[in-house]
């Protein structure tokens, strides 16, 4: 996501009314928004109880033609730029998901440094009750029976530290437990310490296995660690898992490109960035930087799911011209994002715009993935998230396909890909939905399913 930053506004309380803050955010979306024949000709704010709930009434028309889904959407600059900075944000550090009859509330990822991996809860862990105490558990089937899924977003609490609830859970050894856990300050780490890196054997293969969580600043030094490592040990095929990453920073991706692009020449072009026709001084064409930790790949297994959305389709795509037949997607189809936002700030009132400006494509001006990226990329293996498994190890059902493809053997394909949403193709394939409040903060957006 790169940034444009007007002149702050002075701090006055007229500037930051509701009011001003609409116009300000319509003004801005009259500038810059890629779809301005979509946004109406007036609309009068009055009506509309927030900035959010005018920006949705703005952009219904683009959102009607799944080029928007809540894409563009105001933020806190403060909140942003700790999330996007060092992964800092507040909260139990996992993700939660529903299973596929939506009563039941499982765990698909724990974070290190959080509470809720310091209580016990991990993948495959299974939440039976919540309560803000020990007298007051509810149990998740209940809770959602007479909520629904807004109803656990409640139960969960705001995610503010010190919140605490009670969970009842169930672990994957199928040990009942009881604890406390309490929301903490903490920093999402990219990529895990215990699995976001490393080396599968496959009989006498060697495959390097990268599990990026989010595209933040701070995936830098692990990245170039990771893959410093691969090529001292000549690796030339790999698994990049973005099974759950909803994307973030365009500048990470880029590396992430870089990294995997040591064969490629600074002649060779990784992405092409569009802004509307009025701001094409805006355009921007990126070509490939190898680094000194750069591989060069022989094939590639990319792991997707419809929450792998945006940076991380970006990644997927860009090698399509380059890879062919010698890449694959393995998993489900991914979201379908193939536009990205600038950032548009009101420094006084702490209001950061995130407004889709631009579109990506690849070095064949390919970005026609509004329906995800199964009909796009020339292999695809259909697979399940097997939350039974750890995430990188070579048993979990993803993982495994994924070998299978490297190695020459047989998959399925994701079918339905043609035509078909990311969204709908979440329902039919995958057995969990993640766990997502009405309005996501910029974590929660990044990181689906986060709380």
């Amino acid at each position: 996501m790169p940034g444009t930053t007007p002149t702050p506004t002075p701090t006055t309380s007229a500037a930051c009314s509701l009011r001003a803050r609409q116009d300000w955010a319509l003004a801005q979306l009259r500038e810059w928004y890629l779809f301005p024949e979509t946004l109406p000709a007036t609309l009068d704010p009055t009506p509309y109880t927030s900035v959010d709930s005018y920006i949705d009434a703005l952009t219904a028309t683009a959102r009607s033609q799944r080029k928007d889904r809540f894409f563009t959407y105001v933020t806190s600059i403060a909140e942003e730029n700790a999330y996007y900075d060092a992964g800092a944000t507040a909260g139990f550090g996992t993700r939660f998901a529903l299973d596929s009859t939506g009563r039941r509330l499982l765990i698909t990822e724990s974070f290190e440094g959080a509470p809720a991996l310091a209580a016990g809860i991990d993948r495959g862990t299974e939440i039976l009750q919540i309560g803000t105490s020990t007298a007051s558990l509810r149990a998740v089937s209940a809770i959602v029976d007479a909520e629904g899924t807004s109803g656990l977003n409640n139960a969960l609490g705001p995610d503010t530290p010190g919140t605490a609830r009670v969970f009842q859970f169930r672990t994957i050894d199928g040990t009942t437990r009881t604890a406390t856990v309490t929301k903490t300050d903490y920093a999402l780490l990219p990529v895990s310490t215990r699995y976001g890196a490393k080396v599968l054997t496959d009989g006498a293969r060697k495959v390097g296995y990268i599990n990026l969580r989010t595209f933040i600043s701070s995936a830098e030094t692990p990245l170039r660690n990771a893959f410093a490592d691969f090529r001292a040990q000549g690796i030339t095929e790999f698994i990049i898992d973005f099974r759950y990453n909803g994307g973030g920073l365009i500048s990470i991706a880029d590396l992430m490109g870089d990294l995997l692009g040591r064969d490629k020449s600074a002649g060779q072009v990784y992405s092409y960035t569009s802004f509307r026709p009025e701001k094409a001084a805006e355009n921007e064409t990126r070509f490939f930087q190898p680094q000194p930790q750069s591989v060069a790949p022989v094939r590639i297994a990319f792991i997707g799911t419809g929450n792998t959305a945006s940076a991380s389709e970006l990644v997927i795509n860009a090698f399509v011209p380059y890879l062919g037949s010698n890449m694959a997607l393995v998993g489900t189809n991914t979201y379908g994002k193939p536009v990205g936002q600038i950032a548009l700030d009101r420094a006084a009132c702490d209001d950061r715009l995130r407004v889709v400006a631009l579109a990506v494509q690849n070095s064949a001006r390919s970005a026609a993935y509004y329906d995800g990226l199964a009909a796009t990329v020339p292999n695809t293996c259909q697979a399940g998230d097997d939350i039974s498994y750890p995430l990188g190890d070579a048993r979990e059902q993803s993982v495994a396909r994924a070998l299978d493809f490297l190695a020459g053997r047989s998959c399925s394909r994701i079918s339905g890909s043609a035509g078909t949403s990311a969204q709908n193709a979440r329902g039919r394939f995958d057995e969990r939905t993640l766990l997502q409040p009405a309005r996501p903060s910029t974590a929660q957006r990044e990181v689906p399913g986060l709380f």
